[in-house]
């Protein structure tokens, strides 16, 4: 992926909407990239190290670039920051100052340590939509733990479900 501007139909619903994604795995590139096939200018903000989903899921064409990922990241920029260093979180805090939408999925704690937090990415931008993508919310007892469609599907018992209606488990 490169920083070159994807081309882009200038009748799509979301021509003129950029849009910031801080997400890995599967849940926020889908809807990242769902904004980026209507046209918004998505930017993909990669740790750099890539984001998980590159290596380890499925026939890959080199070793950086799963079909998944490919998949899921179409139609997107995408830059290399290290958001834990100072300078690539003054740079992200400069593209916010001109982005419509920042999406995350990195849990809401993270985000505080790394101070990009809503209110910190809002000071530069106030009118930024800020969308946190969280599996369990933000308060009660599991608000805050990772969410992954393994872990969902145990906590709320969907394979002892499907066993007990004699269905195989999903995989």
């Amino acid at each position: 992926m490169s920083l070159a501007k994807p081309s882009q139909n200038t009748q799509a619903p979301l021509q003129g909407l950029r849009v910031l994604d801080l997400t890995s795995m599967i849940a926020g590139p889908h809807a990242a990239q769902i904004l980026a096939d209507y046209g918004a200018d998505v930017i993909k903000i990669e740790p750099p190290e890539g984001d998980l989903m590159r290596k380890g899921v499925g026939a890959a064409v080199s070793a950086d670039m799963g079909p998944l990922y490919l998949q899921l990241n179409r139609n997107k920029r995408s830059v290399v920051l290290d958001v834990k260093q100072p300078a690539a979180r003054k740079a992200l805090l400069h593209l916010c100052e001109h982005a419509d939408v920042f999406i995350t999925n990195t849990r809401p704690a993270a985000m505080r340590r790394l101070k990009l937090a809503y209110n910190d990415v809002r000071k530069v931008n106030p009118r930024l939509v800020y969308v946190s993508l969280m599996g369990y919310g933000d308060t009660g007892p599991y608000a805050g733990k990772p969410a992954y469609d393994d872990l969902i599907q145990g906590i709320c018992a969907l394979p002892a479900i499907v066993a007990q209606t004699g269905g195989d488990a999903p995989p």
